[in-house]
């Protein structure tokens, strides 16, 4: 279960805004990436909160609506498949928590962000930040972010499921299945597909 270390050892530094960032959606071959920022007020209780990769999917979807509302601050941002093809996927995991991060309305002095990763070849996290590994299972606020960043990305891809239905994006979320690889050698890729990602075709 995730606490508040983290977040304490930031205050105990002189930072008065921590918000933690976390992203979904590196490996599938379409969709965007998502990122989301979260600042909680410190020590608040949301019980169930995790690492969102640990939930079931009912959970998070219910956990979603608590988090904005008990959040100080909350952003999601993305950035699209066009662009990942055009740079990488770690310059776009980068640039999307950074764009979550200054999305926030009381901004941050300081991020959580999960992973070891802070910056790709054409973008970085500008805010003054701790990379902390497993951080989604270790922090309140990055659980927090890790769980709307995830749900925000999967009703994208149900949205899309209705736009592009050949490719029951409703039933992976856009990442590799067998049944994902079986549609798109059907039907080739679609617009929101990462060129990138699909050499095995």
């Amino acid at each position: 279960m995730a606490g508040w270390d983290y977040e304490q050892q930031a205050r105990e530094q002189g930072y008065a805004s921590v918000c933690g960032c976390d992203e979904a959606g590196a490996g599938p071959l379409a969709g965007p990436v998502y990122a989301g920022a979260v600042t909680l007020p410190f020590g608040v209780e949301i019980p169930g909160l995790d690492d969102s990769k640990k939930l079931t999917e009912k959970r998070r979807e219910a956990l979603f609506p608590v988090i904005q509302e008990l959040a100080l601050a909350w952003s999601v941002a993305r950035v699209e498949a066009e662009e990942i093809d055009r740079t990488d996927i770690l310059s776009a995991r980068m640039k999307a928590m950074q764009l979550a991060i200054d999305g926030l309305e009381i901004p941050a002095d300081f991020a959580l962000v999960d992973g070891n990763r802070d910056h790709g070849k054409t973008a970085a996290i500008t805010t003054k930040h701790l990379c902390v590994v497993k951080g989604d299972s270790l922090s309140m606020s990055i659980a927090a972010a890790s769980i709307l960043a995830k749900v925000s990305r999967d009703h994208y891809m149900m949205e899309m499921a209705q736009t592009y239905p050949e490719y029951a994006f409703e039933k992976h979320k856009g990442y590799g299945t067998k049944l994902h690889y079986e549609r798109l050698r059907t039907y080739g890729p679609s617009p929101i597909h990462r060129r990138t990602f699909l050499k095995n075709l």
